[in-house]
Formats: structure tokens, C-alpha cells, sequence
């Protein structure tokens, strides 16, 4: 029974770590399919982390907050679709501009806001995401370990349907999909390639910001400068080892949220593995599966190459 109990909580720890992740993973499928590579989905993460923590404390409401960080994402991601989009800067560049701006706004609107403080002020119960099944469970049990968990965990499983449905179902994700692909055959059909590029971008921005928030407002009760922390890579990878596809990318995201619980109930024990060493795991793991998957993975054709309309 403890050893099924114990598999409840790694399972349980998993799903709540890989949904930040997946809101994430699920922006940069829905920005690199229309051919704008987005790395810079960290610094739209953590800008969303703060804001979703910050309105939330101030407002008392926790979904405010996370709408909130997920139109602060977005806006970031403006900047990156501009730069990507209007002027066909080179996609990596501005993506590693964005990585800048967003933990420093976010630490500079955090000092102002907390009085100088490098964190947000911490969040009490009523100020969270709730877990709507709370009261259905009883404590101590694999299945309340597995499937009590915050609203946010729900939400991200919803919206890999969603995103798939439009990906591969909808006319705009036909289109969509036709601007990563060949966007000057998509343009001579009358598609309007700039506008659908500047869509998915912000969507990405907009899906980043919910999974920044959701680390500040249901995983962890405040913001704080390495709540991050390498997580937006993480999902970057999780989307490149499920090949651009919303199905593929949330197992992606599941396995670094497996790593990522394994570290977390490992710590808890009493076996004497070093912290560092355990907080290493969900990296170690992403850098074995880009090795090992990088290399067959196949992109859009068109990802990460700037459009210019009038060119020949």
C-alpha cells in the first residue's frame, strides 16, 4: 500500500510540474508551425509568472491574475512578432532579446511593486488555484495524490485538444500550418501570411504567460527570479521531441514533469543524494533527448526563415 501510495505522489508531483510546461510547449507548437521560431517563450513564461502572482495578491483573485499573465505574455511576444515578422529579424536573436526583457521587467516592476523586493509577497489558500476536486478524495490515497490537482492541470489537458482540433481541423489551422510550410504558395492563394504569423505568435505569448502562471499561482504560492529558471527551454524541448505536434509535445512535457517529480519525492526521502544533483535531472534529461531526438526531428519547412513579400 506505501509503495502505491509513494507512486501516487511521483505521478501526482509529475502532472502539477508538467503543466506549466505544457501551456508553454503548446505556444511554441503554435508559433514555429507558422514558421516563427520562438525561443524566447522563457522570458514570456516569466513575465507571466510575475504578473499572474502580482494581480493576484493585489486583486485577491487568482484567475484575474492568471488571465492577466497571460495577456503580459503576449504583449512580449508582440515585440518578438515584430521584430520576426515586420522587419525579418533573424527569429533566434530577437528570441534571445525577449529572454532578457522578460525576467528583467519582471524584476524591475517586482522592486517597484514590493517595495525593493526580489519576490513577489506570498499568496494565502483563497488566492491560489483552487483544486476542484478536493473535496471528492480522501486523504492519503493514490487516487487523491493523482487526481487532486489544481484547476490549471485540467485546463492544460484541455487545451492540447483544443490546439490539436484547430491545428489539424479548422480551416484556420489549415492555414496556419500553410504559412510554416510554403508561406509565398499560401500567399498567392490569398492568405494573408503576416497576419497569421502575427496570430500564432501572440497566441504562443498568451499560452507562455498561463504557464508562467501557473507555476506562481497553483505550484508555488509567489514570484521569485528563479521560479523559471530554464523551465521555457524545457518546454522548447518538450515541443521539438513531440515534432511539432500538440499530442507529441504534452508526452514530452509529461516526461520532464516525471523527472521533475522523481527529483521532488527523492528529496523528500531519506536517502542522501545531493539537492544540486537532484535539481540537475529534468536538465540532465533534456539535453539527453535533444541528443538522441534533435536529429530525426523534422520542423515546418518554412520555420525560422523571414518573409519578405515582395521578394523574388
Amino acid at each position: 500500500m506505501k509503495a502505491l501510495n509513494d507512486l501516487g505522489i511521483i505521478l501526482g508531483i509529475s502532472l502539477m510540474y508538467a503543466a506549466p510546461l505544457m501551456y508553454t510547449a503548446l505556444g511554441g507548437v503554435i508559433s514555429e508551425n507558422a514558421g516563427v521560431v520562438n525561443i524566447g517563450l522563457e522570458g514570456m513564461m516569466t513575465i507571466g509568472a510575475f504578473t499572474g502572482a502580482a494581480v493576484s495578491y493585489f486583486t485577491g483573485n487568482p484567475w484575474l491574475g492568471f488571465l492577466a499573465a497571460g495577456l503580459s505574455g503576449g504583449a512580449l511576444a508582440l515585440l518578438h512578432a515584430v521584430a520576426c515578422v515586420t522587419f525579418a529579424a533573424d527569429h533566434v536573436i530577437s528570441g534571445t532579446a525577449i529572454n532578457f526583457i522578460g525576467p528583467g521587467l519582471a524584476l524591475y516592476l517586482c522592486k517597484i511593486f514590493f517595495d525593493g523586493a526580489a519576490m513577489t509577497l506570498p499568496l494565502d489558500l483563497n488566492h491560489k488555484i483552487p483544486r476542484p476536486l478536493d473535496r471528492f478524495f480522501s486523504t492519503n490515497s493514490f487516487w487523491n495524490s493523482v487526481l487532486n490537482q489544481y484547476a490549471t492541470v485540467y485546463i492544460a489537458f484541455l487545451l492540447v485538444i483544443l490546439v490539436w482540433f484547430i491545428l489539424y481541423k479548422t480551416k484556420l489551422g489549415l492555414r496556419l500550418r500553410s504559412v510554416g510550410e510554403h508561406p509565398r504558395a499560401a500567399d498567392t492563394l490569398g492568405i494573408d501570411v503576416f497576419k497569421i504569423k502575427y496570430l500564432a505568435v501572440i497566441l504562443s505569448g498568451i499560452l507562455a504567460g498561463f504557464g508562467g502562471a501557473a507555476l506562481s499561482i497553483a505550484v508555488v504560492s509567489n514570484y521569485r527570479i528563479s521560479l523559471i529558471s530554464g523551465q521555457g527551454f524545457i518546454a522548447l524541448a518538450a515541443m521539438i521531441f513531440g515534432n511539432w505536434k500538440p499530442q507529441g509535445a504534452m508526452w514530452g512535457c509529461l516526461l520532464f514533469g516525471i523527472a521533475q517529480g522523481l527529483a521532488v519525492y527523492l528529496g523528500g526521502t531519506s536517502l542522501k543524494i545531493s539537492s544540486q544533483i537532484l535539481a540537475m535531472i529534468p536538465y540532465i534529461i533534456t539535453i539527453i533527448v535533444l541528443v538522441f531526438f534533435v536529429g530525426e526531428a523534422t520542423g515546418p519547412a518554412a520555420n525560422g526563415i523571414p518573409y519578405e513579400k515582395d521578394q523574388d
